[in-house]
């Protein structure tokens, strides 16, 4: 064996043929091309639009407000848990039946709301909102 010749042999195997790695990435970006609008198409449906109405508060509704330490409030008046859904009892049979509104305090556990939806359950109160404030415009 010549010695020229085991030169020629080591240059040839210290290249690299990059040629079908760019075939393997080439047909994968084809791949992928073909499936991605396959994937996006999903089933036909009408969303429903978002609206963003303030309520009004009418005069008949119960305005209950809940305090970062639990503290729960008829309008200015406050109730112990109890006394709260006697009171809610009461107003559950009227016709129409008032809308109860929870104000609570952002940085109240969800416990004490929990606790004033759980006592108009009790009481078979239908209609419950929640009052909060829009963010700021900017």
């Amino acid at each position: 064996m010549n010695v020229g010749q085991a030169e020629d042999d080591e240059d040839v195997i210290s290249a690299i043929n990059t040629t079908p790695l760019v075939d393997v990435m080439l047909v994968l970006l084809i791949i992928f091309l073909i499936t991605i609008p396959v994937a996006t198409h999903t089933v036909p449906v009408a969303l429903p639009k978002e609206t963003n109405q303030p309520r009004q508060t009418k005069p008949e509704n119960i305005n209950l407000s809940v305090t970062r330490d639990g503290g729960v409030f008829w309008n200015q008046e406050a109730l112990g848990q109890e006394a709260l859904v006697e009171r809610l009892k009461a107003v559950s049979v009227l016709q129409p039946q008032p809308e109860v509104q929870v104000r609570g305090d952002g940085a109240a556990p969800y416990e004490h709301v929990g606790r004033v939806v759980l006592a108009c359950q009790r009481a078979g109160i239908l209609k419950i909102g929640f009052i909060t404030e829009p963010p700021p415009r900017g």
